[in-house]
């Protein structure tokens, strides 16, 4: 594998907050952050399968994204009482 170096900026406050958890998982401070963005590109991915497959549900039953939404904002409405 291949790797290239990059420039990136933090503020100070989530700099210190890096090196910490990399220090208490005796990790280095580029493999934490390496392994934080494959986290998130692995959540992302992830969730987009389950987007389209909700689009291609939708579009099967002819209920529209407004209707969706209202539908979670029900749910959430039920779940709260």
């Amino acid at each position: 594998m291949t790797y290239s170096t990059v420039d990136i900026s933090f503020p100070e406050d989530l700099l210190i907050q890096i090196d910490k958890i990399a220090d208490n998982e005796s990790r280095t401070r580029d493999v934490l952050v390496r392994n934080a963005v494959k986290m998130y590109i692995e959540r992302k991915t992830e969730w987009q399968k389950y987007f389209n497959i909700g689009q291609k549900i939708g579009s099967n039953l002819d209920i529209s994204e407004d209707e969706i939404m209202c539908e979670i904002k029900n749910y959430k409405k039920e779940k709260a009482h």
